[in-house]
């Protein structure tokens, strides 16, 4: 099973697609995540992201239900 979760890109470094990158919000916890699948990203907009790169660029409504989601399963019985 693979988990892509929503988050928050709050910087991007680099020019060269291949290798830039960008300080991802997760709810509060800040990761570093490739950016070369999404070079037309910017500051503010929220990505999925898988194993450490960013895959897709989503809505703010979007990764809030999808967050939303996630938040359900960690208080649900197992």
């Amino acid at each position: 099973m693979c988990l892509a979760v929503p988050g928050k890109v709050l910087s991007i470094h680099g020019d060269d697609p291949l290798t830039r990158s960008g300080r991802i919000s997760f709810g509060g916890v800040i990761k570093e995540a490739s950016l070369a699948y999404v070079p037309e990203v910017e500051v503010g907009q929220y990505v999925v992201v898988h194993v450490g790169f960013a895959l897709s660029i989503i809505d703010e409504e979007e990764a809030a239900e999808t967050l939303s989601y996630l938040s359900q399963l960690e208080i649900a019985p197992a």
